[in-house]
C-alpha cells in the first residue's frame, strides 16, 4: 500500500495494468451496473447548470429519464449518482455510429460546449475511491467487462495509475500525481 497525504493507494493501482480498449467492450462500464456513476457533491450543482448545454449531446430516452428523475438520483450504497434508464444505461450516455457507448458530456466538452469534462468517478475508472472519516481509500476496481482493457494494458504495459494520470491530476493535483510516480518508479519495477 501508498500513502500518500490521507489517501491510502492498493498496490494494485500501480503493479496492474490497464488501457481501455473500446472496440472490444464497447463502452460496456456506462450501460452495466445496478446504478448510476457515483457523484461528489460539488458535482450536483454542475450537472444541473450544464444540463441545457449538453442536451443535444444526449439520447431521448436519457433526456427522458433526467427530467423525470432529475439531474441526479440516489443510491443507497453509493449516495449520489446518474441516472440510468430502465435498460441500465447512463442517462448521460450517447452511442456512436459504430455501436460504442460513450459519455454525452464529455462530448460537449471535447466540442467546446462546456467546460466540465466527465464526472470523476467515470474520469478515474477503473479506480474507485471510498472516502472515510480521516482518510481516502484509492482502489483498483476488477469488473469482467475490463479484461480487454487488461489484455491490452497488458501488451502496451502501461499501469493503472499512468492511464489515468489526467484524471489523477484532476482529482488530486499534479504533485501528488508527481509523488505517486515517483514512488511507483523507485518501488514497483
Amino acid at each position: 500500500m501508498i500513502i500518500i497525504d490521507d489517501k491510502y493507494i492498493s498496490d494494485e493501482v500501480v503493479e496492474e495494468q490497464f488501457v481501455c480498449n473500446l472496440s472490444a467492450c464497447k463502452g460496456a462500464c456506462c450501460v452495466a451496473g445496478d446504478c448510476g456513476a457515483p457523484l461528489d457533491k460539488e458535482e450536483l450543482k454542475i450537472l444541473k447548470k450544464i444540463y441545457p448545454k449538453i442536451k443535444s449531446y444526449l439520447r431521448p430516452e436519457g433526456i427522458s429519464e433526467i427530467e423525470k428523475t432529475g439531474t441526479h438520483t440516489t443510491d443507497p450504497e453509493h449516495g449520489y449518482v446518474t441516472p440510468i434508464v430502465k435498460s441500465g444505461i447512463c442517462a448521460y450516455a450517447s452511442i456512436d455510429e459504430h455501436g460504442v457507448v460513450g459519455c454525452g458530456i464529455e462530448k460537449a466538452f471535447k466540442d467546446g460546449v462546456v467546460d466540465y469534462k466527465k464526472p470523476i468517478s467515470c474520469h478515474l475508472y477503473p479506480i474507485r475511491i471510498t472516502k472515510y472519516d480521516s482518510f481516502e481509500a484509492v482502489n483498483y476496481d476488477r469488473w469482467d467487462i475490463c479484461k480487454p482493457a487488461c489484455k491490452n494494458g497488458k501488451a502496451l504495459q502501461v499501469p493503472v495509475y499512468r492511464f489515468l494520470k489526467e484524471a489523477i491530476i484532476r482529482k488530486y493535483g499534479t504533485e501528488f500525481y508527481e509523488v505517486l510516480d515517483e514512488i511507483a518508479q523507485k518501488q514497483y519495477k
